[in-house]
């Protein structure tokens, strides 16, 4: 094998940082040459100024330490056409025209939407939290946040005033804590200003969001749903049937009576409501460790009880998250609390959900197949 072979095939198992495919398979190796020990290497980037330069220098490095012959690596950077950029569109998308890929029937993702009748009960919170403590199960996961008006994503998990990679029309989620995000609020010109869309153009934004990220293979997607019954709620069924959605609620009986309306919408469009999480429920008193009930008790169940009658099936309550300090300043600090605290009795209880989310009910383990 010759020195060049030996590069190419070094070559094969640097992956681009955020598209995780192999750079010669993405056709961003233009040419190779070997003079004298020393290795240059034409690499072009999807687009000009790409943040990764110094990434790739490193990986490539890395790659070729194992060849004896090469002493030293040079990486010059140039940019993809037009051509050449769709090239790795088509390819990424498996060479379809822009689709949802978690609509199609080949899909093996599971989406789930965290949906709540009203806002402040927790949910863009317990969304992250789930994420990652999912990922940090080894699950590839994804959040879409979809409260267009109400985005807080970005800062939960410390992604603030980053923008995603575009390579035209397809842009690349942004990655933190091993989940890739995608919120409204990455693709505003200042974060400060106002989103002002009515109906039919909410449809088109949540559309878009889902087909033109590259997500790449997930295993869980997370779309964290304004509250209320509004248009969103309702394009999720419409534009992902096989959704499933988490109703959100708090202990106090006139928050669970509004929960229960977001439940109701989800079953009138054929979605599967799989189950309800409490948050803010009791927790200990620092003094005396009697549990104090800040918001009343009892919404959980009550959510539960009545979807279970609506639906004619079981609607379980998933969990109660205790009212926790660390959960909010976590989220002020965008350090989700399972990971900053993970012994804490939120943590555990976020902990306790994701293992019921994450075995399903239904399932062909241990079923006879009649093979004909």
């Amino acid at each position: 094998m010759t020195v060049i072979e030996k590069i190419n095939a070094a070559l094969e198992k640097v992956q681009d940082p955020e598209l995780h495919k192999p750079l010669p398979e993405l056709g961003m190796i233009e040419s190779v040459t070997f003079d004298g020990g020393v290795a240059r290497i034409k690499v072009l980037l999807t687009i000009s100024g790409c943040p990764m330069q110094d990434r790739l220098r490193a990986d490539v490095g890395i790659a070729l330490q194992s060849i004896e012959e090469v002493t030293d690596v040079f990486l010059d950077f140039g940019v993809m056409s037009e051509e050449q950029r769709n090239n790795v569109k088509k390819m990424l998308r498996n060479g379809r025209e822009k689709f949802i890929p978690f609509a199609q029937p080949d899909s093996l993702t599971r989406v789930i939407g965290i949906a709540s009748g009203k806002g402040g009960v927790g949910k863009s919170s317990l969304t992250v939290n789930l994420a990652v403590a999912a990922a940090a199960k080894g699950l590839s996961v994804g959040i879409l946040d979809a409260d267009v008006y109400g985005h807080s994503v970005p800062r939960l998990m410390g992604l603030m005033g980053q923008r995603p990679t575009a390579i035209d029309q397809m842009f690349i989620p942004l990655e933190s804590f091993g989940v890739k995000t995608v919120s409204m609020e990455m693709f505003k010109p200042e974060r400060s200003d106002a989103v002002a869309y009515r109906g039919p153009l909410l449809h088109r934004v949540l559309e878009q969001l889902l087909s033109d990220a590259y997500w790449g293979d997930l295993d869980l997607l997370l779309i964290d749903l304004p509250p209320g019954t509004g248009d969103l709620a309702i394009s999720l069924g419409q534009l992902i049937p096989a959704s499933e959605i988490i109703v959100v609620t708090t202990p106090q009986i006139a928050a669970a009576e509004v929960a229960e309306r977001a439940g109701r919408i989800a079953h009138q469009i054929k979605q599967h409501v799989i189950g309800v999480v409490e948050n803010m429920s009791d927790f200990p008193c620092p003094n005396c460790g009697e549990p104090i009930s800040l918001f009343g008790t009892g919404g959980g169940e009550a959510t539960s009880e009545r979807l279970s009658q609506l639906i004619g099936g079981d609607v379980p309550l998933l969990g109660k998250i205790p009212f926790s300090a660390a959960l909010r300043t976590g989220g002020d600090a965008g350090t989700p609390v399972v990971l900053s605290d993970p012994d804490s009795p939120a943590s555990k209880a976020i902990s306790s959900v994701l293992s019921s989310l994450i075995v399903r009910k239904k399932s062909l383990v241990g079923v006879p197949l009649g093979f004909a």
